[in-house]
């Protein structure tokens, strides 16, 4: 029922979106889409396969610390089936449940699975963060976009959010004590209102738990070298990321009105803007910080087109790559 109602919203959302971004120029933004450059929209797409492939390798890296039989192949597989649910659900919050599922049944037990997704979602939120700071600090040196007072408080919320986020997860991946004595106090609550039966078997139970994650989580971060790589590989698989509206608005034929550090900048704002947006996807958040921060380098039905396409290739394709890979390598149902 929950992921019908998530997809009605993503459905009605997106016919919003489509309906204010046509209509007082339906013709003339078709015509820009139909005139693009075949071979720029084919480099936009690889632009996202790349992303993909950079995006694997961190979660593969930590997974065979534990399984060495985990292949790269199902790290990339594990990445398309994570962008589906993350698409689906708001905050994007599908993916790293699902990933947990898909570990243990690659014979890796609940404890490290969950530690394994921690530090893949780690270094991602410290690469999406560092981003922003480099956004931050270059629109500040050479003063890219103009004075918006709503664009930058909506600014310092998102990068105020992701930072807490890595805070968040850090506190959770090497404070034993503190995840302790936030399971013990909830098992506590749980017995009281007799949902949990036996308190000390659940007690020593998820504190066995916790010892196992905490023992995963120090053996991934032994070698700080791939920590940093890791962060590394998310830094240039977004990167990748950013640059698609850069090499769409080349498929129009305009080669001066943006350049690929403001691309980056303008990208890394965008996604600071729609990381705090609950509906799945972001959708209508993503549209709308796209709008508001390119339509300061590209106008009319340019603009529109580049952003329609833009969200077709890296939401609604990320969800059709995602289905297929569901319907794939039967060995991890």
């Amino acid at each position: 029922m929950k992921k019908k109602i998530n997809y009605v919203i993503i459905f009605i959302v997106t016919i919003l979106v489509l309906y204010f971004s046509l209509k007082d120029n339906f013709n003339g933004i078709i015509n820009q889409i139909l005139s693009m450059n075949i071979l720029y929209v084919i480099i936009a797409f690889l632009l996202l396969v790349l992303f993909w492939l950079f995006r694997s390798y961190p979660m593969y890296s930590f997974a065979k610390k534990i399984n060495k039989n985990l292949s790269y192949k199902d790290s990339f597989i594990l990445t398309l089936r994570t962008q589906f649910f993350n698409a689906v659900t708001p905050f994007a919050t599908g993916g790293q449940p699902y990933q947990i599922y898909y570990l243990k049944n690659s014979d890796i037990d609940y404890a490290s699975s969950t530690s394994i997704v921690l530090e893949n979602f780690i270094v991602y939120q410290i690469a999406l963060v560092l981003l922003g700071i480099i956004a931050l600090i270059t629109n500040k040196v050479f003063h890219i976009f103009t004075n918006n007072k709503l664009l930058q408080e909506l600014i310092a919320l998102g990068f105020i959010i992701n930072t807490l986020v890595i805070v968040i997860m850090f506190i959770v991946a090497f404070s034993k004590k503190m995840n302790k004595r936030i399971i013990n106090f909830s098992i506590k609550i749980l017995s009281k209102l007799h949902i949990v039966k036996d308190e000390t078997k659940k007690r020593e139970e998820w504190n066995e738990n916790i010892n196992k994650f905490h023992k995963s989580a120090s053996i991934l971060l032994k070698n700080k070298k791939d920590f940093l790589f890791n962060i590394l590989c998310n830094l240039i698989a977004l990167s990748s990321l950013y640059l698609i509206p850069l090499v769409l608005l080349y498929s129009i034929g305009d080669y001066n009105s943006l350049t690929p550090l403001n691309g980056i900048v303008t990208s890394a704002y965008v996604m600071l803007i729609g990381s705090f947006v609950p509906i799945p996807g972001a959708t209508g958040g993503l549209e709308y910080g796209f709008m508001s921060f390119y339509g300061s380098f590209i106008k009319g039905s340019k603009l529109n087109a580049i952003m329609l396409v833009w969200r077709f290739i890296t939401y609604y394709f990320g969800i059709l790559m995602g289905s297929f890979a569901l319907n794939i390598d039967g060995r991890k149902k």
